[in-house]
């Protein structure tokens, strides 16, 4: 269904004044998510199911698990990381381990749906040819928001019957599915409210991050801070909210009441700023640039760098942030060494087999570098919506080459990626040597550790390159596959994945760091396949058409 024909069918609209097309938009808008949000939805809810089955394998008895919540709950690393273990019993293993994780991806696929279909359609224009039907002013975010509706509700259907089919209660089993689904909800309402503050699609993006970020950040150090109930700063978090759900733990149906309730004061904000507000208009616009452009603005290079340096900024402190609280934390993962060889095996899995506190810092340079490709992908793709939005073509109009342009993107991309990556190791670095008191030793290994990444990172980044450059249509299946290997890295030392399908993932090829023994030749591989990837995209990209 083209914006056309969606305009069109819109004129016999039947409803509320202000909610008029709202189902035709939804039908629309299910249609242009057809299968995005199946695969966030299957790949989710089958994972948490799949993950009782993993604790049935490794902690097969009930002394093994009440040693494992007991282990968990004494390190103040483990409780930043993953939460405190309310129930040492599968499902409640489950909980712990899925609760916030699954929050947090439910919150990302919720406000993507949400974005996409409100702000990302004014700044396309879309919506303002849609708006020509019979359309009220309500319609496009209600459409929107049923949207992620429906996807949310579908996630907790699976999480829940998945659970319960396993053979886990069914009371549980639900509970821990609404807690996730309902966290979705509510980030879904928060970008609501982003798409009417923002000028961009990747401003509200970028918003709702942070928001997402920092309520993470609050639930971690109140997890952190006390081993007993739940401190003050964990109530505050959305992600505490669907932790203190207690899944299989007493089940406390009424923390629901905290999301729904935050979910419907949200809306009603989200609602009240749209109807005070022009399509395509923001209630935080851009402010004038100066009267005459800057010398750095004179070549393609200056311009990608002027459309992306807030992002990089942005990522940039999001790292070193992220990398402080881990190098903080990491001193910590040791005390477990002795008392529970089955969370030491988990480790040693997911960051090599070294002593604890290597795999701990190996394990978190891995996760730093499995987010930096969502930043590297992102950054890639601003070149299709720079095409799609008819913003490249009068650029490529005057004496500016394809190549060259698309090279001024791409420095961005790759460059950029070295950069985050270097302030998270830093950070990381930093703060565990200063709380191991040995700075100077522990600062490089673990910057190299950080930097070793890259060529992991650029093979994705090459490969977003090259759907870019021979099939723009299939730019979403990028998020795909970086979303495959985030979850491989993830979840598969976790679930005993087979070593074929590690192997997909390009990080499954790096050394342990730090720590583990370093060859030249993974990485010559890696940095081998990121070129070929990256020049099949610019060869075809130079042979195409332009939009």
């Amino acid at each position: 269904m083209t914006a056309a024909s969606a305009a069109a069918a819109l004129a016999p609209a039947r409803g509320p004044r202000h909610l008029a097309g709202t189902g035709v938009l939804l039908r629309l808008a299910l249609r242009r998510d057809r299968v995005m949000i199946p695969a966030w939805v299957l790949s989710l809810g089958l994972l948490v199911a799949a993950m009782g089955s993993s604790f049935q394998a490794l902690y097969d008895t009930a002394a093994k698990r009440a040693e494992l919540a007991a282990s968990m709950n004494a390190n103040a690393s483990l409780r930043a990381l993953y939460g405190p273990v309310f129930g040492d019993t599968i499902g409640g293993l489950v909980s712990w381990r899925m609760a916030g994780f699954g929050a947090v991806l439910a919150a990302v696929m919720s406000l993507l749906i949400v974005v996409r279909h409100t702000r990302e359609e004014e700044e396309t224009g879309r919506q303002e040819l849609l708006s020509a039907g019979m359309v009220g002013r309500r319609a496009p975010l209600t459409a929107a928001l049923v949207a992620a509706l429906i996807a949310d509700i579908a996630l907790a259907a699976l999480i829940g019957g998945g659970l319960a089919a396993s053979g886990q209660p069914a009371a549980g089993s639900f509970a821990l599915g609404l807690a996730v689904g309902g966290t979705g909800l509510l980030f879904a309402a928060l970008a609501a409210i982003a798409a009417q503050l923002t000028e961009s699609a990747r401003l509200a993006k970028g918003l709702t991050g942070a928001v997402l970020g920092l309520v993470f950040a609050l639930r971690a150090a109140g997890d952190s801070a006390t081993a007993g109930p739940s401190s003050p700063l964990t109530w505050i978090s959305p992600i505490g909210w669907a932790e203190n759900v207690r899944a299989y733990a007493g089940d406390r149906w009424w923390v629901l009441l905290l999301l729904a309730a935050g979910t419907a004061l949200a809306l009603a904000a989200a609602y009240v700023l749209t109807a005070r507000r022009d399509i395509g208009m923001s209630f935080l616009p851009a402010r004038p640039g100066p009267a005459r452009a800057p010398r750095s603005l004179s070549g393609p290079f200056g311009l990608a760098w002027r459309l992306q340096r807030t992002t990089v900024l942005g990522w940039t402190l999001g790292f070193l942030c992220a990398g402080g609280i881990f190098g903080g934390i990491a001193k910590g993962a040791a005390d477990l060494v002795g008392t529970n060889r089955q969370a030491l095996e988990i480790f040693r899995r997911m960051g090599g087999q070294q002593a604890l506190t290597d795999a701990f810092l190996a394990t978190m340079t891995g996760m730093l570098g499995m987010v930096a490709a969502i930043y590297a992908a992102g950054s890639v793709l601003r070149l299709r919506s720079e095409e799609t939005g008819d913003r490249a073509e009068p650029v490529l109009a005057c004496a500016v080459g394809r190549l060259r342009w698309a090279c001024g993107h791409l420095a961005i991309a790759y460059v950029g990626t070295a950069v985050i990556l270097a302030s998270g190791g830093l950070a990381l670095g930093l703060g565990y040597g200063v709380s191991a008191h040995d700075v100077t030793g522990r600062l490089g290994p673990v910057l190299g550790a950080a930097l070793a990444q890259v060529p992991a990172v650029w093979v994705l980044t090459g490969l977003a390159v090259c759907v870019y450059g021979l099939a723009p249509k299939a730019t979403t299946a990028v998020w795909a596959v970086v979303g495959g290997c985030l979850a491989i890295g993830w979840i598969g030392p976790a679930l005993k994945f087979p070593q074929w399908a590690m192997d997909l993932s390009p990080y499954s090829h790096l050394p342990k760091l730090p720590g583990g023994e370093a060859t030249a030749t993974p990485f010559l591989w890696l940095l081998g396949l990121a070129v070929l990837l990256a020049a099949a995209g610019l060869v075809g990209f130079r042979r195409r058409d332009i939009g």
